[in-house]
C-alpha cells in the first residue's frame, strides 16, 4: 500500500493508539513528578510541557525514518498533531485540572476537624455521605501513608488501598466530572463553526505545532530546524537553562537572573503603590507566544495590567479606600481587593458579547436542532448540530439534577451551572485567542451569585456542595479542559474520519480520569499527603471549607461598594466591546481587561510587553516579509524553552530535586 502523505486524507488508528498510550503514561507519571519530586510540571498550563516535548522528538524520529525508508510514511504530520492533542487533553487532569486537590477536597473536613473549629458539629452534618469516604482509617492513611508504604512496590500499594471506602465517592463524582466534560464537548462543537470559520479566531498556542506539521509533511523538517532564525532562538533558552540548571545542582556555578524584583523602584504609597511588589519574570517561550499573538491583544494584556494597578493608586490618592472586609466571604482563588470584583460584571458582559457575535449561527443551531431534517451535512463538526444541541441540553440537565439530588435547590442549581459554563467559556476564549499558556481566575463563579443573591439563596448544604464542586473543576483553570477542547477542534477540523476522532477523545478522557485517580491515590497512600508538595492544594481546600463554615454560621453579604465595582466592570466592558466592534482603528482588545487582576498576568506581563514591542517594531520597520522571517526566531525561543524544560524534568525524575524551567 502506498503510504505517501498525499494519499492519506484521514487519521490512521496508529495515531490514536500512540496518542492515548503516551497520554496515559503522562497521567501516571505526573503526580509523582509534580507532587513528590516537585519537578517542572509535566502537564502545566494550556501548552503543556510533556506533550510538546514528546511531539518534537516524535517528529524528528518520523523525519529520520522517512529519509531512511523513503517509500514508507510511518506517520504524517497531521497524525502526530492528533496524537499530541490527545495528550494535551488529559495532561491537566493528572494534576491541577482535577486530581491535585480532589482527594484533599474529599477528606480535609475529617482530617482537619478540631475541637476549636467544631467542623464535626457544623460541617459534617451538611456533607452528603455518598460524596465523601466514610472510613476514618482510610482518610488518616491518605495523609500519613500506609504503614510500611515506602517499602512496598507500587503494585503492593495498589493492593492495600482501601478501595471499599473510595468506590462510592469516586463513582458519584465520576458521574459529575463526565457529565461536565461531555457538556463541554457539546458546547465546543456547537460554537466551533462560529469561532473557527465565521470569526476566523487566531490560535497563537497552535502556531508552532502546526508550522512543524507543515514542514514535516513537506519533507522540510530538517530545513526548519536548520533555519538560522530558529537556531538563534533555540540558542538563548538552551544557554540560559543549561547554566541555571547546573547552578541549581552545583551552586558554585554562576546564575543568569531570570527574575528581576522591580518593586523597590516604586514607592509603597501613592499613585504607584500597587507596583511595590512588581516583578519581571523572563520566560523566552512566553515572549514567543506573545509575538505570535495579535499585536492588539498582546498590547491589551500588559496595558490593562498596569491600568488596574494605577486604579488602585488613584483610588488611594483620592482617599477612596474600600476595606477588604467589604468583600464578605469569597471563593476567588486570588481575590484580595474589592476593586477586583469588576471582573464579575466584565465576564458577564463579554459572555453576552460572544453570544451576540454568534447570534446568526445560534439561530441556525436552534433551527437545525428542532427541525433535524433541515440539518446540514457539513463535515466541519465532530458530530451533528442536533446531537450537539440535545447532548448539551441533557448534559446541563444531568448536572442540575446531580446538584439537586445532593441538596442544592433547583433555581440556584440552574444559575450555578450557568455561571460555571459562562466563566469557563469566556476563559477558554481568552486563553485560545490570546495565546495565554498560563491563566488564572480572579473571582470564582460562586462569588457572582453570592454577591447578588447572598448565601441564604443556596441553603447551607447547597452552598457546601456548590463550593466543593467548584473546587473540583471550575475554579483552578490553569489546566482546565475546555481551552484544550477548542484547540482540539482547530487541530482536527479538516480530518474526515470524525467518528474515530471523537471516539478517541472520549476514550482518552475516561481512561485519563481513571489512571490519574489511581496514580494520585497510590502516591498518597505510599508516601502520605504530608510528605508531598501539596501545601497549596491543602491550604486552598481548607479555605473553601472555612468559608462555607463561616457562611453557614453567619450568612454575611458583601458590601454595597462591591456591587458598585461589579456594575462598573460591566459598564467598562460594554464600552470596550462597542468600541472594539464599531471602530476598526480601536487599538484595545476587550479580553485584556478580563486578565487585569489575574495572578497569571503578574508573571506574564513582561512577556506580553516584550512580545508586543518586538512585533510592533518588526511590522512597522520591516513589514510582513520581515515578520515571516523573524517569527522563526521566536518559535525557536518556544521550542528551546520547552526542550530544556523536558530535559530537566527527566533529570528531576531521577534526583531529589528538580530545576524549574516554566511557572508552576
Amino acid at each position: 500500500m502506498d503510504d505517501s502523505p498525499k494519499k492519506i486524507t484521514g487519521i490512521r488508528l496508529r495515531a490514536v493508539v500512540i496518542g492515548i498510550a503516551i497520554a496515559l503514561v503522562i497521567c501516571a507519571v505526573t503526580p509523582f513528578n509534580n507532587a513528590y519530586r516537585q519537578g517542572t510540571p509535566l502537564g502545566g498550563g494550556h501548552f503543556p510541557l510533556a506533550p510538546f516535548f514528546v511531539l518534537v522528538w516524535l517528529m524528528v524520529i518520523v523525519a529520520v525514518l522517512r529519509k531512511a525508508f523513503s517509500k514508507y510514511n510511518w506517520m504524517t504530520g497531521k497524525e502526530l498533531l492528533t496524537a499530541w492533542i490527545l495528550m494535551v487533553l488529559v495532561s491537566g487532569i493528572a494534576y491541577t485540572g482535577l486530581v491535585r486537590t480532589f482527594f484533599i477536597n474529599l477528606t480535609a473536613p475529617y482530617h482537619f476537624s478540631t475541637v476549636e473549629n467544631r467542623w464535626d458539629e457544623t460541617l459534617h452534618p451538611l456533607m452528603p455521605d455518598k460524596l465523601y469516604p466514610q472510613n476514618s482509617e482510610a482518610v488518616e492513611n491518605l495523609y500519613n501513608g500506609l504503614l510500611g508504604g515506602r517499602q512496598m512496590s507500587w503494585l503492593e500499594v495498589l493492593g492495600n488501598i482501601p478501595w471499599d471506602a473510595w468506590i462510592t465517592p469516586l463513582l458519584v463524582w465520576g458521574c459529575f466530572i463526565l457529565l461536565s466534560y461531555f457538556t463541554m464537548i457539546c458546547l465546543v462543537n456547537l460554537l466551533s463553526r462560529q469561532w473557527l470559520n465565521n470569526e476566523r479566531m487566531n490560535f497563537p498556542l497552535l502556531r508552532v505545532p502546526q508550522l512543524m506539521e507543515e514542514h514535516l509533511d513537506g519533507d522540510g523538517l530538517g530545513r526548519f530546524f536548520s533555519n538560522r532564525f530558529v537556531i538563534a532562538g533555540l540558542t538563548i533558552p538552551i544557554f540560559i537553562h543549561t547554566i541555571n540548571g547546573l547552578n541549581f545542582y552545583y551552586p558554585t556555578i554562576p546564575q543568569i537572573p531570570t527574575l528581576i524584583m522591580a518593586g523597590s523602584y516604586f514607592p509603597q504609597h501613592g499613585l504607584f503603590a500597587a507596583f511595590f511588589r512588581l516583578n519581571i519574570y523572563i520566560y523566552p517561550a512566553f515572549i514567543g507566544f506573545a509575538f505570535l499573538a495579535s499585536k492588539q491583544i498582546s498590547f491589551s494584556f500588559w496595558f490593562f495590567f498596569f491600568l488596574g494597578g494605577f486604579l488602585v493608586g488613584i483610588l488611594g490618592v483620592l482617599g477612596y479606600s474600600v476595606p477588604a472586609a467589604a468583600l464578605g466571604i469569597t471563593f476567588g482563588p486570588t481575590l484580595s481587593r474589592p476593586e477586583e470584583l469588576q471582573m464579575i460584571g466584565a465576564y458577564g458582559v463579554f459572555f453576552l458579547f460572544i453570544l451576540w457575535l454568534a447570534r446568526v449561527h445560534l439561530l441556525d443551531v436552534l433551527k437545525q436542532s428542532f427541525m433535524p431534517w433541515k440539518a446540514s451535512s457539513s463535515t466541519n463538526e465532530w458530530f451533528s448540530i442536533p446531537f450537539s444541541f440535545w447532548g448539551f441540553f441533557f448534559g446541563v440537565s444531568g448536572i442540575i439534577a446531580w446538584f439537586a439530588f445532593f441538596g442544592i435547590p433547583v433555581l440556584p442549581a440552574i444559575l450555578l451551572v450557568g455561571a460555571f459554563l459562562m466563566i469557563t467559556l469566556v476563559a477558554a476564549r481568552v486563553i485560545c485567542q490570546g495565546g495565554l499558556a498560563y491563566f488564572t481566575l480572579t473571582a470564582a463563579p460562586i462569588d457572582g451569585l453570592l454577591l447578588f443573591f447572598g448565601p441564604k439563596f443556596f441553603t447551607s448544604v447547597g452552598l457546601l456542595v456548590a463550593a466543593v464542586a467548584q473546587k473540583v473543576l471550575f475554579v483552578d483553570l490553569r489546566e482546565s479542559l475546555m481551552p484544550s477542547l477548542v484547540h482540539a477542534r482547530e487541530v482536527t477540523r479538516k480530518i474526515v474520519n470524525r467518528r474515530l476522532i471523537i471516539g478517541a477523545i472520549m476514550l482518552t478522557l475516561i481512561a485519563g480520569i481513571v489512571v490519574s485517580f489511581i496514580a494520585m491515590l497510590a502516591l498518597c497512600y505510599k508516601f502520605g499527603v504530608r510528605e508531598l508538595g501539596l501545601d497549596w492544594a491543602t491550604r486552598t481546600t481548607l479555605a473553601v471549607y472555612e468559608n462555607v463554615n463561616t457562611l453557614a454560621e453567619m450568612p454575611v453579604k458583601a458590601g454595597e461598594q462591591v456591587i458598585i465595582f461589579a456594575v462598573a466592570g460591566a459598564v467598562v466592558m460594554s464600552a470596550l466591546v462597542v468600541c472594539y466592534h464599531r471602530f476598526y482603528w480601536w487599538p484595545i482588545h476587550p479580553i485584556g481587561y478580563l486578565t487585569a487582576y489575574s495572578s497569571a498576568m503578574r508573571i506574564l506581563w513582561f512577556s506580553f510587553f516584550a512580545g508586543w514591542l518586538f512585533n510592533m517594531l518588526c511590522i512597522r520597520y520591516g513589514g510582513v516579509s520581515l515578520f515571516k522571517k523573524l517569527r522563526f526566531f521566536f518559535i525557536g525561543l518556544i521550542i528551546g524553552d520547552f526542550l530544556m524544560g523536558g530535559l530537566w524534568a527527566v533529570v528531576g525524575l531521577f534526583s531529589d530535586a528538580s530545576y524549574l524551567v516554566l511557572p508552576d
